[in-house]
């Protein structure tokens, strides 16, 4: 049971969970090029959504959509200063909304691609307004101009791959991870993969919405396996990254959280005893190597820091919720 994957995230929340701010407000997309025709957009304030941009001898392919159509269009207009190259397609790492609402705003010609997982998720447009509302800080009326989620036209199971004219760009589904279709986009010749939810710079906490460890600890090391000449990921949220030390730092955080619940469970713990019981990693300082990541943001290195090491601690406090409460749904 320990491998279910429930229909929808769970809506719980911890006592005092703050999430991470989504809000599109003062948003700016910084390109980072990584090679000839490919691009890392980061979001300028973390840890708001990150996109990226893939160039080959005929087409472009845009990696995720944005919160809402006006960061589509700030999307777009970042392509347009890169590549005159037609945006060809899009793809959705993810089915959430701060990933997916900005579908509607690219043109219609532009084929919309996810994993077959993402787009069987994306059925109730109110109910996903609705979960990611928690996400924008005052903002939730952005979400007014959201009317249409536009679901991908074209879908794959577990490996697809997309020729742009002298560039294959891969599209990985691994299986389920912070969701049940997390989809990776990799480009073998740069050895970069945009990783959505899925993987974020190690020493970061992840978030298991709709699922639990064991799910994910299969699908990274179907990942580390399939992708071994990988190098750097974008993920969809926060600095970019090494990415087998990210695999490798996700996988540990896992395994000790599958023991630590799993015994707090056959203890007979209540939820907030097993929360005080499991090892906090983010108790002391934040990784070195993340430390000296998010030292790229042109903030107050203060702020960067400390409101990292708080998301992570809420979301850390989150994840034994959800294993929790799948475990002991058993």
């Amino acid at each position: 049971m320990t491998t279910h994957i429930p229909a929808r995230e769970i809506a719980e929340r911890p006592i005092g969970y703050a999430g991470p701010n989504l809000s599109p407000t003062g948003l700016r997309l910084a390109p980072r090029t990584l090679a000839g025709g490919v691009h890392a957009l980061l979001a300028t304030i973390p840890p708001k959504d990150n996109n990226g941009l893939v160039t080959g001898r005929d087409a472009a392919l845009v990696v995720d959509a944005g919160i809402t159509p006006d960061v589509a269009r700030m999307i777009q207009d970042r392509c347009a200063e890169l590549t005159a190259r037609p945006l060809r397609y899009l793809v959705n790492t993810t089915y959430h909304g701060d990933h997916t609402f900005g579908n509607a705003a690219f043109p219609s010609e532009t084929v919309v691609v996810s994993s077959r997982a993402n787009r069987d998720n994306m059925g109730d447009l109110g109910y996903e307004k609705q979960v990611r509302s928690g996400n924008m800080y005052g903002d939730e009326a952005l979400f007014d101009a959201v009317r249409e989620w536009r679901r991908p036209n074209l879908t794959f199971d577990g490996h697809a791959e997309i020729d742009l004219g002298g560039r294959i760009v891969q599209l990985w589904h691994f299986g389920p991870g912070n969701g049940p279709g997390d989809t990776v986009v990799y480009v073998p010749d740069a050895r970069v993969a945009w990783t959505g939810n899925l993987l974020a710079h190690a020493g970061i906490a992840h978030m298991l919405l709709q699922g639990g460890p064991q799910p994910y600890l299969a699908t990274l090391r179907a990942m580390r396996e399939a992708l071994p000449d990988l190098a750097t990921i974008v993920p969809g949220h926060g600095p970019m990254g090494d990415g087998p030390a990210a695999i490798d730092a996700l996988v540990a955080y896992l395994e000790r959280l599958h023991a630590e619940v799993t015994d707090s469970v056959a203890a007979g713990h209540t939820l907030e005893e097993t929360i005080a019981r499991c090892t906090d990693p983010w108790a002391g300082e934040l990784d070195p190597t993340l430390v000296a990541a998010l030292a790229s943001y042109q903030i107050p290195q203060d702020q960067a820091v400390h409101g990292m090491r708080e998301l992570c601690r809420n979301l850390h406090r989150l994840n034994i919720l959800a294993t929790y409460r799948l475990y002991t749904a058993r």
